[in-house]
């Protein structure tokens, strides 16, 4: 065949290819919109914006064409109800921390964390590596979802109180907002606890409805305000070692998405945790200076007061896994991975950030 020849027929043939291909790179990635309704607020700039960053990068993954809109709390869905409007397939998929559900089973607490449970590290770990993911998927397909970890806010402080804490006994009668699981522990000690979405808690709390709040840390509580109405600045959070958010997604959804995104949803929810993480941890010790300068007491709880809160939290505990299976077996795999954790990190860890931290004067 002469050369001319040659290039003309291989051109033809690489045109017919072209033609063939891009359908089918068409098919394999199309243009689909989901919305995810989240629990938190616009100004709660890393809750939220953690899930903003998440829709960005499955965006540019995607090269547009999986377009992702988020929604603040109460836009389209009240902050509390996400689980609801997933599992209902009214949305395709929401981000939330799966513990504002526990009513419907006491198992959701472990998604977002098991009081005096594991700190954001030992979370990471057991979701990835341990039984941890594939536990709450078993949970989660029975509420019509599956969930993806996706965001983590570090430990988090005790909250705000208008009143001094000194022993067990003042807790009694106290009206204090703190979230999920926690609350049936509180119970026993004679809290009164109350589930508020973000928004309401400062009004909440400044209208004296309820005596103390918790909500994340330094850098979200100096945003919502709570030390202008109780300065007494509690910790540390042992109901939150760390607060996990999940992405929730709809299974008939998830399950009509391309392979491709699928991935993306995976990689994204990764990379958002690391964002929110890294986050919190660069913004939380700025924050914390302003809210002492601005008439907050740091107070640790009083050793009495949170063996009291361990003890209570066992006999919960027992008393879920005569119950509740899936509960029983979450906690026998948490703890399991915790006390092989904490025998870890009690020697490298601990060891090195104590050092550090008495000689952090030094420098």
């Amino acid at each position: 065949m002469k050369r001319r020849e040659f290039l003309k027929s291989a051109g033809v043939g690489l045109a017919a290819s072209a033609a063939v291909a891009a359908p089918a790179i068409a098919q394999s990635m199309p243009e689909i919109k989901w919305r995810m309704p989240t629990s938190w607020p616009k100004s709660l700039d890393t809750l939220y914006g953690g899930c903003e960053h998440f829709a960005k990068r499955v965006a540019e993954m995607s090269d547009n064409r999986f377009q992702i809109q988020v929604f603040a709390a109460g836009e389209i869905v009240p902050g509390l109800q996400i689980l609801d409007a997933v599992q209902a397939g009214n949305v395709e998929m929401g981000n939330t921390a799966s513990y504002y559900y526990f009513g419907k089973n006491a198992a959701f607490t472990f998604g977002t964390a098991l009081p005096f449970g594991v700190n954001t590290r030992g979370m990471n770990a057991w979701l990835r590596f341990g039984d941890g993911q594939n536990l709450l998927n078993e949970l989660y397909k029975d509420y019509n979802c599956i969930g993806f970890a996706s965001g983590n806010t570090g430990a988090q402080m005790g909250g705000f109180f208008r009143k001094q804490i000194n022993t067990v006994d003042d807790l009694k009668g106290l009206k204090f907002r703190v979230g999920g699981f926690a609350g049936t522990i509180l119970q026993r000690l004679g809290v009164v606890p109350q589930q508020l979405a973000a928004p309401d808690i400062y009004p909440a709390l400044e209208k004296g409805t309820i005596d103390a709040a918790e909500w994340v840390g330094p850098y979200d509580d100096e945003k919502l305000g709570f030390v202008k109405v109780a300065q007494n600045y509690y910790y540390p959070g042992w109901w939150e070692g760390c607060g996990q958010g999940h992405n929730l997604i709809n299974l008939a959804k998830w399950n009509e998405l391309p392979k491709a995104y699928q991935a993306m949803i995976e990689t994204a929810s990764g990379e958002a945790w690391g964002w929110v993480v890294g986050k919190y941890d660069y913004a939380n010790p700025t924050a914390l200076k302003k809210i002492i300068s601005q008439g907050a007491q740091l107070r640790p709880f009083p050793q009495p007061v949170l063996e009291a809160c361990y003890n209570a939290a066992q006999e919960v505990y027992a008393e879920h896994m005569k119950t509740n299976a899936m509960f029983k077996r979450m906690h026998e795999s948490l703890v399991a991975f915790r006390n092989d954790s904490f025998a870890w990190q009690q020697v490298a860890e601990l060891g090195f950030d104590s050092f550090m931290m008495r000689m952090r004067t030094r420098t």
